[in-house]
C-alpha cells in the first residue's frame, strides 16, 4: 500500500460526472471501493516483492511514477497547468516538491530497496504501523494531543514489530539479528506516514487529483538521478508486468478508489479496511510467492492490529 490511506482523506474532486453517477447508484456496493483499494495496495507489496529480482529499485519506482504521469496528463495536463497561480503561491510548489520527494520518491524507493532483504509478509505487517506513526507524528508536528491508550497501543504494536523482525525472538536485538530490509521499511514507512500528516496539515488550495498528478512529476523527477545512477535495468517481458500494476493499478486506480470510498462512506469507515492489508498480503505471499508463515508472523501481526485498533479507539 502505496498507502494514500491518510493522504487521500481529504475532500476529492470526482475526475468525471458519469463516474460518479455510476458511484451514486451503487447503494450498498460503497464497501467494495475501499476493499478492492486495499485489495490493490496488496497486491502491490507482492509486485514490490517480486520486483526485487526483475529489475533495479531505482529502476521500477523511477518507471512507476513516469508512466503514472503520462497516463494523467491528457486528463490531468490543463487543470494543473491552469491551478500553476495556485501552486506558486506561499511556497507551496516547495510543500509539493517535498511530497513527492516522501511520498513518491523515498516511500517506494525504500520499499522496493526493502524487498531485497525482507519478506512480503514483513512488509505488509509494518505497513500496518502507519496509522499509529502518523498519530505519533501528528502529535509533534500539529500538537494532536497523544493520549496514554494511543502511546500504549503503539507500544504493543512496536512490540509486534520486534517480534517479526526477530523472527519470534526478540533477544536477537542484543546480536545484530534486525533484518536491513525491516528497518528500511520502517522508514519508508514513517516517510508516507509524514507525508499524510503535512497533507492533512498545509491544505493545498488544489484538488486531491491535481495535487497527486504534480507530486508524481516530483517524485519522478527526484528519481531520475538514482534511475541514471543505477545498474542499467530496461523494461522486459518479465517486468513490465510489475511496472503496469505499480504505474496504473497502484498509482492511480487505488487512489481513485479510496478517494470514492471516503467521499462515500466517510474516512473512519474506510480507514477499517485498511486493516486487512496485514491479512491480505500475508495470504497472497504464501500463494503466490511460496513464502512460509509461522506462528511469529500470526503473534506480530496480531500485536501490531491490536495496537492499532486500541489507538484508534482511544481518538474516537
Amino acid at each position: 500500500m502505496s498507502n494514500r490511506t491518510s493522504a487521500l482523506a481529504a475532500p476529492a474532486q470526482a475526475p468525471s460526472a458519469a463516474a460518479s453517477a455510476v458511484l451514486s447508484k451503487s447503494g450498498g456496493k460503497f464497501y467494495l471501493l475501499p476493499l478492492l483499494a486495499v485489495c490493490i495496495w496488496s497486491g502491490n507489496t507482492i509486485v514490490t516483492k517480486a520486483a526485487s529480482t526483475a529489475i533495479e529499485p531505482a529502476a521500477i519506482a523511477f518507471y512507476r511514477w513516469v508512466l503514472a504521469v503520462l497516463v494523467m496528463t491528457p486528463f490531468l495536463g490543463r487543470a494543473a497547468w491552469r491551478q500553476r497561480a495556485a501552486m506558486t503561491a506561499d511556497w507551496n510548489w516547495a510543500r509539493l516538491l517535498l511530497l513527492g520527494a516522501l511520498g513518491m520518491a523515498m516511500y517506494q524507493g525504500l520499499a522496493y530497496e526493502a524487498a531485497h532483504s525482507t519478506s512480503a509478509v514483513n512488509m505488509g505487517v509494518t505497513v500496518a504501523l502507519m496509522p499509529l506513526i502518523s498519530a505519533c507524528l501528528s502529535s509533534v508536528l500539529s500538537g494532536d494531543r497523544l493520549s496514554m491508550a494511543r502511546i500504549a497501543g503503539g507500544l504493543v504494536s512496536l512490540l509486534g514489530l520486534v517480534v517479526l523482525s526477530t523472527h519470534g525472538a526478540p533477544g536477537q536485538l542484543f546480536s545484530g539479528g534486525l533484518h536491513t530490509g525491516d528497518a528500511l521499511m520502517l522508514i519508508a514507512v514513517a516517510s508516507n506516514a509524514l507525508y499524510g500528516v503535512l497533507l492533512k496539515r498545509w491544505s493545498l488550495p488544489l484538488t486531491t487529483w491535481t495535487q497527486l498528478y504534480v507530486q508524481a512529476i516530483f517524485g519522478s523527477l527526484i528519481l531520475l538521478p538514482f534511475w541514471l545512477a543505477a545498474p542499467a535495468s530496461p523494461l522486459t517481458a518479465q517486468n513490465l508486468p510489475m511496472v503496469l500494476y505499480a504505474g496504473l493499478l497502484a498509482s492511480i486506480g487505488a487512489p481513485f478508489l479510496w478517494m470514492n470510498a471516503v467521499k462515500h462512506l466517510g474516512a473512519p469507515r474506510s480507514a477499517l479496511f485498511a486493516n486487512l492489508l496485514p491479512l491480505l498480503v500475508a495470504l497472497a505471499a504464501w500463494a503466490l510467492l511460496g513464502e512460509q508463515l509461522h506462528a511469529y508472523h500470526a503473534l506480530a501481526g496480531a500485536l501490531v492490529l491490536a495496537g492499532v485498533i486500541w489507538g484508534q479507539r482511544s481518538a474516537r
